[in-house]
């Protein structure tokens, strides 16, 4: 029975995760079908079999350096300008990979798949992603990376088959990428109630775009956007500490001020006997009043205080 209800809950755990996982990543379903169609056609014209885009998808999963290695295939045996050229494409991943380093420390052994198969779409996800209560985080990232992943080799396996099958003009596809982001940007922005470092993210690249160009311009704002977030979540950090401190401070004062006093009563009930009658002579009558004359209704006691140091009235 133990070992039913674990594996139960394991299941609901597993399914909950990709659940949550899957909806978020169905616009890169959209753009990695046509993407990876049209690599898996471009693999087939140049003369590969579904083979290559198939194990290079499964394998690289990094689209725009599978691209590249269709060239470097055809032409001369060159690994040393293959790596420099993959490391220039992909160098962007560095940073990606320096912003999750506390998001994946804690995902155990997912994380080595989670290191392999970030993309740009992932991270994008990853990253930004409100994941729902009782989901856990690791199977979340891992599905969403898994995903991902398996959008990309199936897109890229069909359009190695049916490539020499489909004739069409496929000029224009490449923009399904750009148009993609612009999709999770516009999510992000809407869900985000902070828009300061999507707009950070928009002026800084516009600065470098216009110092380095459109071929020079990815690697240094991805530099100057890691050095402008971290600032900025540093000082966020030192605010939220200063401002729980101050609330803790007024918290402590307040619960020194609001503590409860000590309260006396001044009147006491008629009645009430202040001492035992011990140091009372004998005959005395405890319950009446102090100095009261003689003959006196004892009743009257009531509005008069009956202090320690006083005596009852002798009653003859």
């Amino acid at each position: 029975m133990t070992e039913y209800s674990t594996t139960s809950h394991t299941n609901n755990r597993v399914s909950a995760a990709l659940s949550a996982a899957f909806v978020p990543t169905l616009p890169i379903l959209a753009g990695f079908l046509f993407l990876g169609v049209t690599y898996g056609i471009y693999m087939n014209v140049s003369g590969f079999s579904f083979v290559y885009p198939m194990a290079m998808s499964l394998i690289i999963f990094a689209g725009s350096v599978e691209y590249v290695t269709v060239g470097l295939l055809l032409g001369a045996f060159d690994p040393l300008a293959a790596f420099v050229m993959a490391l220039m494409i992909n160098a962007r991943h560095i940073f990606y990979g320096i912003s999750m380093l506390d998001k994946y420390r804690s995902t155990g052994r997912k994380r080595f798949y989670l290191i392999f198969g970030m993309c740009d779409e992932s991270f994008s996800i990853n990253c930004s992603a409100k994941i729902p209560d009782g989901v856990d985080h690791g199977l979340f990232m891992l599905f969403v990376t898994l995903l991902n992943h398996i959008y990309w080799v199936a897109g890229a396996t069909l359009g190695g088959i049916f490539g020499s099958l489909i004739s069409f003009d496929t000029t224009g596809l490449d923009f399904v990428m750009c148009a993609m982001f612009v999709v999770i940007f516009l999510e992000q922005w809407k869900k985000d109630e902070r828009h300061l470092p999507a707009l950070l993210g928009i002026g800084l690249s516009a600065l470098c775009l216009v110092i380095f160009g459109s071929d020079g311009f990815v690697v240094p704002s991805m530099l100057v956007l890691l050095i402008a977030l971290t600032l900025l979540g540093r000082s966020e950090i030192k605010q939220d500490s200063k401002a729980g401190s101050v609330a803790e401070n007024v918290n402590s004062s307040s619960g020194l001020t609001d503590s409860p006093k000590p309260t006396f009563s001044s009147d006491l009930s008629a009645g009430s006997d202040t001492t035992d009658g011990s140091d009372l002579p004998a005959g005395s009558d405890t319950n009446t009043g102090s100095n009261l004359p003689v003959g006196s209704d004892s009743s009257a006691s009531s509005d008069t205080n009956t202090g320690s140091d006083q005596k009852g009235g002798q009653v003859q």
